[in-house]
């Protein structure tokens, strides 16, 4: 088989096995969201193939998920489903106003405890997720846990799933090791007849395509104010988790996605999708390291899971609702297990404490509240942690000049957290009555640091000492009130960069 013969076989059978793995998935999301099971698939058909075909990472899956269902369901309970199809279009409005922008590229200052706390906390999640399948929901409504044969059956073929997943390859690789345990564990359970829950058990697929409609809403701006919150909230989820997924595959393939293509096509994806009575989406972490795990890095694995869908739910509905869903939990443990940065664990003592820190932070927020939270911290959390190390890396060497005046020669960043440590590096009181501060091994970035010169100068005049400041850029000079007079200009020694700073803008 020539290579590309075998490179289209990989991503259309990789597609297959995604596409199976996102009905259960698409059908959990639509009923946390409140909304019908067919909303959910109809959002994982458009988003995936529009996504695949115009977004800006190849094999890369996008379709619902459960993070933005998780804050769709208050929408729909409070004011309807028709309100969730307006707030969609609204939150891709958004997305393409992200990508108009070129705001992508601001996903690049993630720093790497903050990349590494999501995907751990993001495999524990997919993984802790799986459990909910393991509850049964009796005549009268109440939810328990699975007990006896029922249980041992579930968690059996389960854990059956996993391990033929790892033991398939060392056989064939003729197909992708999850759809082939798919396809072994479905049959035993339907030759067998052996009781257990199926995907039927999750609500029936069969229908028909989508057709467009506009949302059934008043168009005035009481909608606008309910909408409006949602859209977003929505629309930062909904980028924050695909320019991660984007960032990470760009890691694992030594490639480089371009995120603000794919805000761009999320955000036409997320329109269309509301304008066919679709739940909307962003990447699925867990169904694109599926993809990347087979090998199919193209965007033809993408589209094939969007016809794959499409064909389930015209043509193969009875069929796929006999799958049993122990199979497909099964490929989505193991999908944690791969997608959990297991070297992470090893990284205890070898690296900064406060990287540790972070990492475990995003980790955690992420299990327990929301990744866009999550990483917002994170990413504030990393901000101050590198803030307070600068500002510790502030110092002067004092000396004398052939004049008798003291001289300090300032070392380091002076900005809004250094001016502090800055401040009391000076003798007002004992130093001479000609006093240098030089900058020429220093910078100074802010208006706070702007302000702590000026506070010492005024130290310095109220003493009855003369100060003088020494290589200094001219827009420093700019802004300086009490120390501008201070100032020694010199054209060819001093600095030329730029202070950030209101006043200047």
């Amino acid at each position: 088989m020539s290579s590309q013969a075998s490179e289209i076989k990989t991503n259309l059978l990789s597609g297959l096995t995604v596409a199976l793995a996102m009905v259960p998935e698409a059908i959990a999301f639509a009923l946390i969201a409140q909304v019908s099971p067919l909303t959910g698939l109809y959002a994982a058909i458009i988003v995936c193939l529009l996504t695949s075909l115009l977004g800006g990472r190849p094999g890369m899956i996008s379709g619902a998920t459960g993070a933005l269902a998780v804050v769709m369901v208050g929408l729909v309970v409070n004011h309807g489903v028709e309100y969730l199809f307006a707030t969609v279009i609204l939150m891709g409005i958004l997305q393409i106003a992200f990508a108009v922008f070129k705001l992508g590229k601001f996903i690049r200052m993630v720093p790497y405890p903050v990349m590494l706390g999501f995907v751990n906390g993001l495999a524990i999640v997919i993984f802790l997720a799986q459990f909910n399948h393991f509850k049964m929901i009796d005549e009268n409504g109440i939810t328990s846990w699975m007990s006896g044969e029922a249980l041992y059956v579930m968690l059996g073929l389960t854990l059956f799933t996993a391990l033929l997943i790892y033991l398939i390859p060392k056989v064939t690789k003729f197909i992708p090791a999850p759809l082939g345990a798919i396809a072994i564990v479905s049959f035993i359970t339907i030759y067998f007849n052996l009781e257990t829950k199926t995907v039927a058990d999750l609500g029936s697929i069969g229908g028909s395509l989508p057709e467009f409609r506009i949302p059934n809403i008043n168009f005035d701006l009481e909608t606008l104010r309910i909408v409006l919150p949602y859209s977003f909230l929505l629309a930062a989820i909904g980028l924050i988790e695909t320019l991660l997924t984007l960032n990470l595959i760009d890691d694992m393939t030594d490639t480089r996605g371009r995120p603000n293509k794919e805000s761009m096509a999320q955000g036409i994806a997320n329109i269309v999708t509301g304008f066919f009575g679709g739940m909307g989406g962003c990447a699925m972490i867990g169904q694109s390291m599926i993809n990347i795990n087979n090998g199919a890095l193209k965007r033809l694995s993408g589209i094939a899971t969007a016809v794959f869908l499409a064909s389930f739910i015209l043509f193969l509905s009875d069929w796929i609702e006999m799958i049993p869903l122990a199979a497909l939990i099964g490929v989505m443990f193991v999908v944690a297990e791969k997608t959990f940065e297991w070297g992470s664990l090893r990284l205890f003592g070898k690296v900064p404490k406060q990287d540790i820190f972070v990492g475990l932070l995003v980790g955690g927020v992420t299990i327990i509240a929301d990744l866009a939270i999550a990483v917002i911290i994170g990413v504030i959390a990393s901000a101050l942690f590198f803030a307070w190390e600068h500002a510790k890396k502030i110092n002067v060497i004092e000396k004398k000049n052939k004049k008798g005046w003291k001289v300090y020669e300032l070392q380091g960043t002076l900005f809004f957290a250094s001016v502090q440590n800055f401040q009391d590096l000076f003798q007002y009181k004992t130093d001479p009555k000609d006093v240098i501060i030089d900058f020429k091994n220093s910078k100074v970035v802010d208006h706070s640091a702007i302000m702590a010169i000026d506070n010492i100068a005024n130290k310095y005049k109220n003493a009855g000492k003369k100060l003088h400041l020494v290589h200094l850029s001219p827009e420093c000079l700019e802004i300086l009130d009490t120390a501008r007079d201070m100032v020694e200009v010199n054209l060819i020694e001093d600095p030329k960069y730029h202070v950030a700073d209101d006043k200047l803008s």
